[in-house]
This record gives C-alpha cells, sequence and structure tokens, in this order.
C-alpha cells in the first residue's frame, strides 16, 4: 500500500488536463481504524463517503466544453479511502479530453475510482443542478451550539461523554462546531456533524465539549467520523446509532462521510 508521505498532500504538483487515471492516490483504511480501535476484520458500521465535486469540464466530441457536478458515493467498507488531492488533480485531468457523452464519462470514473477504493464507486452526474435545489442552512435535529460550556479540550477526549444509564431516548442532536486540520498539511477542515441514535441519554453539554476537542486533532474528514461513531458506541451505547459529516468544500470537492448501524436513509443534503 502507498505511503502517505508519497501522496500529493503538501506538495506543489503538475497540473494535467489530459485524463490521467494514475494521478489518484489510495490511502489504506486499516491502520487509522486500528489505532483508534475498531475491529478491522467486524467493522461495527455501515456507510458511504460522499464526495461532491462542483468544478467539473469536459469536453464533448464537437470539442464543446461541458460542466457538471459529480456525485460519488465510496462504500464505508472499500479497503482504501481515496486521498483528496489527488482526486481533484484526477479531475481536473479531464478538462481538455474529448469524450463522446455523459456516460463515458461516468463508466471511466466508476473504473477508475473502484480499482483505487477496491469496491464499486458508484458516480452521478449532474448538469441541471437539479440535485442541489433544496439547500438548507444547517442540519435538522436539535443543536447543541448553545449550550454554556467551558471548553479547554482541544485535543480528542473520549472521556467527556457521559450519559444517563436510567434514561431510554431517541434523538437527534447536531453541531456546526466540528473542526480538525488535515494529517499532513495542517491546515483546518470545517464540518458539521449530526448524531442520531437510540440507547441511554447522552449529555449534551458533554457531547459538546467531545466534538470541540477534535480542534487540533489531525485526520482526515473518514477518519473523525469513525473516530467519532467509535467513541460514542464504545462509551455511550446506543442500541441505534448514525453519525453523519458534512464538510465545507475545498478545491471544488467536498467530502461528507456517513457511518451507521441502522437502516438510515443517507441524503446528499447540502448546507
Amino acid at each position: 500500500m502507498n505511503e502517505l508521505s508519497a501522496s500529493p498532500l503538501g506538495k506543489k504538483n503538475v497540473y494535467f488536463d489530459q485524463y490521467n487515471p494514475e494521478l489518484l492516490f489510495a490511502i489504506c483504511r486499516d491502520g487509522n481504524r486500528i489505532n483508534i480501535g475498531i475491529d478491522i476484520n467486524s467493522l461495527p458500521f455501515d456507510g458511504i463517503d460522499i464526495w461532491n465535486g462542483f468544478d467539473f469540464t469536459w469536453l464533448n466530441k464537437d470539442y464543446s466544453p461541458r460542466f457538471g457536478v459529480l456525485t460519488i458515493n465510496i462504500p464505508a467498507d472499500s479497503p482504501n479511502l481515496i486521498e483528496s488531492k489527488s482526486l481533484k488533480l484526477y479531475l481536473f485531468s479531464f478538462a481538455n479530453s474529448v469524450f463522446q457523452d455523459e456516460q463515458q464519462i461516468i463508466n471511466l470514473i466508476e473504473k477508475d475510482l473502484s480499482t483505487v477504493a477496491g469496491k464499486k464507486v458508484s458516480v452521478k452526474y449532474d448538469e441541471t443542478l437539479q440535485s442541489f435545489s433544496d439547500v438548507k442552512a444547517k442540519f435538522t435535529g436539535h443543536s447543541i451550539d448553545s449550550l454554556d460550556v467551558i471548553c479547554n479540550d482541544h485535543d480528542v477526549n473520549s472521556k467527556l461523554l457521559l450519559i444517563d444509564k436510567d434514561v431510554i431516548v431517541q434523538e437527534q442532536l447536531c453541531s456546526e462546531l466540528l473542526k480538525s486540520n488535515c494529517l499532513v498539511t495542517g491546515k483546518p477542515d470545517w464540518g458539521s456533524v449530526r448524531i442520531t441514535y437510540k440507547g441511554p441519554k447522552i449529555n449534551q453539554e458533554g457531547l459538546l465539549k467531545y466534538i470541540i476537542s477534535y480542534r487540533n486533532h489531525q485526520g482526515f474528514h473518514e477518519q473523525c467520523i469513525e473516530h467519532i461513531f467509535h467513541d460514542i458506541l464504545s462509551i455511550c451505547k446506543p442500541s441505534e446509532l448514525s453519525v453523519e459529516g458534512r464538510y465545507t468544500r475545498r478545491g471544488g470537492l467536498d467530502i461528507n462521510p456517513v457511518r451507521t448501524n441502522t437502516n438510515l436513509k443517507i441524503a446528499n443534503d447540502r448546507l
């Protein structure tokens, strides 16, 4: 498997404008999962990583530019995640390449990404932007961001998670205050997180402080959401749990991981 030091992250890169699948870079998911205590032989979740590519362009057979939005779904149980800068460089490489039609584009991207991820990846292409017509100001659910708490832990601290084991609830809690940093470059990543669960009532002040404790943490988007899922499942012991992350876009691309042990209907809602 590729060493992370060999990825294009944090480096000056040549931008190719002719189709080049060799730009894609795989990162094995197992290492981070083992580090945080996830059993890689029996994953405690299902889910997907939803990627939206907003700056995708190519040339049709008449050499006329086409433009649209790509939605890419990578299964959470794929052996590898795809390093984000490598995906940006790969998508940029379509800019001056000629293709017969949209279906050829979709088939090609699905094949390339599935090869790198190690499992079937699905791709949608939308020139009408109808998929993104329903933009929401924030996650639905109960926001915990206005709670009056002292947040002096800025390194991940699972001990902040507390429950009332005598009270069983089913609720949906959300926060816009998730921040972490890129594992390689240290650049900040900003996101929203929604936690839907059934089980012992989670102390909301403790949950907010726990989310804020990611502020100096270095990890990829997918890794952070899996870390949150694992900690809540292990400590709070809900019978049902879903953790959804929606991150702000960078370089025309956003990453939105979802991890769940339920039949959650996963939607690509825009915030």
